[in-house]
């Protein structure tokens, strides 16, 4: 995975953490048909391939700027998540409708920014 490496000109101060509870995401630089992803009653869905595919995640906040994500469901045996992965998130930037998030799992880290749309 590539990080994405989007400045945010003026970002909150404090970051608007609590728009990741609930709502549809984008990607920057992902067309809807690659992937978007609802959040809603704690629940992550992350669709694929023009939402024929699907990984379904719970999320249990921390605080309200940390949460984790664990799989619970997917649809495509190949796709390298496994139900039981354990990911540590963390929004550590927002500006308007963008979410900056830092992601972990095991020893490995990434930033990925999320366009929220609604």
């Amino acid at each position: 995975m590539r990080a994405q490496q989007t400045e945010m000109k003026k970002p909150d101060n404090p970051a608007k953490c609590a728009n990741i509870r609930e709502g549809k995401f984008l990607r920057t630089n992902y067309p809807e048909a690659i992937w978007y992803m609802t959040i809603k009653d704690n629940v992550q869905t992350e669709y694929f391939n023009n939402g024929k595919d699907y990984i379904k995640s719970t999320l249990v906040f921390v605080d309200d700027c940390n949460y984790k994500s664990i799989v619970l469901e997917k649809s495509d045996k190949n796709d390298p998540a496994q139900i039981g992965d354990v990911f540590n998130n963390k929004v550590v930037e927002t500006q308007d409708n963008f979410l900056k998030i830092q992601s972990k799992i095991e020893n490995t880290q990434f930033e990925v920014v999320y366009v929220k749309v609604k």
